[in-house]
């Protein structure tokens, strides 16, 4: 029997609550790019705040010291009819709040772009490239201009499952699209990464008055669509690729990815979204398998979970840790940034009227992952579903996360092909009930290249060993 395994066995015996693995830093799984949030609806809202307090905001939000978040999702509004002849006035603030009204940038076709609109978000936009140079964008529709639609509301169709974009507007909403990311490129320096013409359009979530810009695509119309974006998107003459689908449900993603396959418009898309507001792991990993065969960039774009207190920022990271473990994305981003009630589906939550804010457990349970693992390192393969492991690129950091939803226990891990040269080499952050990302001295001992780390009740502990 070899000597890990008898210290293995030795440990098992004195702790009847210990999850027991190794950690090989040989494995890697994929590399890492970085975290982020879509800057829809909150960034709409924020950005008419005072200088000073829009400037504190961005700095939790992008600085290394921060939840250093480097990766954003620009809402490119439709706008409703200004004159509601075909839905009601502020028909979405009986659902989402009126923070969800978007401007769009022309009110008819024919109509001249009003460039002046959306400068709450775009004071945001700019104020996260003025703090953060490497920051990367996409911009993303949730509708066309209610103009193009069928229903003539930009919430969706009257029938929620039917398309709401009509196919004689597939090339004027192209060239709407393809023009605000090449005037933000001219205008103001920023060149996005990736345009997603569509977000969870195989749902009928989508209905006309309903809480929110939505259009529902069917698959075979998405395939259309891109057909007619892509090459003028290519004429632009920007570096912008296509993003695409942003389904709701890694199934939906799935079903996508394969209608795309079949058609053969794949090699159209340059990177793949999914949000993963549903789905277990076999369909992660099959999705994971489907992005890799075909060589595509994969990003998880959106997600978010209701719940209650730290229990309910506890679950949402561990659907965090089966998404990067498991379907393996590049990049993972968060839906919103503050909210105005609950501490679920926000990292920060105040008041967008009086301009107040405050950090919510959510924002440090989020920096235990995000402040520690890089862009650049890479993703380990570990077998134990509430472990984040990531080594740097000149591999002399090795990062652990471990959460721990239940109550106290104790992990005892064999690092493989990673020597610790001394005990001060290791830090530990740890946020639980009565902690925020505190520094502890007493949780680990550590032997050789054996650690063992007590976790307490409902709690997320980061190693940082160098």
């Amino acid at each position: 029997m070899r000597l890990r395994s008898i210290i293995i066995l030795l440990l098992v015996a004195s702790s009847s609550r210990a999850a027991n693995y190794s950690i090989d830093t040989q494995q890697v799984q994929q590399h890492w790019d970085g975290w982020g949030v879509s800057l829809c609806w909150w960034a709409g809202q924020c950005g008419k705040w005072e200088d000073e307090k829009v400037d504190e905001i961005i700095s939790w939000l992008v600085s290394p010291e921060g939840l250093n978040y480097s990766h954003f999702r620009y809402n490119i509004g439709g706008g409703d009819d200004p004159e509601n002849r075909y839905c009601d006035l502020h028909h979405m603030g009986r659902g989402k709040g009126l923070r969800a009204e978007m401007e769009g940038f022309k009110d008819f076709t024919g109509d001249q772009y009003h460039w002046e609109r959306d400068s709450a978000q775009r004071k945001i936009l700019l104020k996260i490239k003025e703090k953060r140079p490497d920051a990367v964008f996409e911009a993303f529709s949730n509708s066309c201009p209610y103009y193009m639609t069928y229903s003539g509301c930009v919430a969706g169709n009257k029938d929620g499952g039917k398309d709401n974009l009509k196919p004689e507007y597939y090339e004027e909403f192209a060239h709407y699209l393809v023009d605000i990311c090449k005037h933000y490129k001219d205008q103001y320096g920023i060149e996005f990464k990736t345009l997603e013409p569509f977000n969870e359009s195989a749902t009928d979530y989508w209905y006309q008055n309903g809480s929110q810009e939505g259009c529902h695509f069917d698959y075979s119309s998405q395939i259309a669509f891109l057909r007619v974006l892509a090459p003028i998107l290519k004429a632009s003459g920007l570096s912008t690729i296509i993003s695409a689908s942003d389904e709701t449900s890694v199934a939906h993603s799935i079903e996508a990815f394969e209608a795309y396959k079949r058609a053969g418009v794949l090699s159209l898309v340059g990177q793949w979204n999914t949000h993963t507001y549903q789905g277990n792991n076999r369909q992660r990993a099959r999705l994971s398998r489907l992005t890799k065969e075909a060589g595509i960039p994969f990003w998880q774009s959106e997600t978010g979970s209701g719940g209650r207190g730290l229990e309910g920022n506890l679950k949402l990271t561990q659907r965090l840790f089966d998404d990067i473990r498991i379907m393996q994305p590049e990049a993972w981003l968060d839906w919103q940034y503050m909210e105005e009630w609950g501490d679920q589906w926000c990292l920060i939550n105040g008041s967008f009227q009086r301009q107040f804010y405050r950090k919510v457990k959510n924002y440090y349970i989020r920096q235990q992952c995000s402040r520690f693992i890089k862009r650049g390192y890479a993703i380990l393969d570990v077998d134990c579903p509430q472990t984040l492991a990531a080594i740097n690129p000149s591999r002399d950091t090795l990062t652990l996360v471990l959460l721990n939803e239940g109550e106290e226990t104790i992990h005892e891990i064999v690092l493989d092909n990673f020597t610790i040269s001394q005990s001060n080499s290791l830090k530990i952050f740890r946020t639980s009930r009565a902690e925020n990302l505190a520094e502890i001295k007493d949780a680990v001992m550590l032997k050789d290249n054996l650690l063992r780390v007590t976790l307490p009740k409902q709690s997320i502990t980061t190693l940082v060993i160098k």
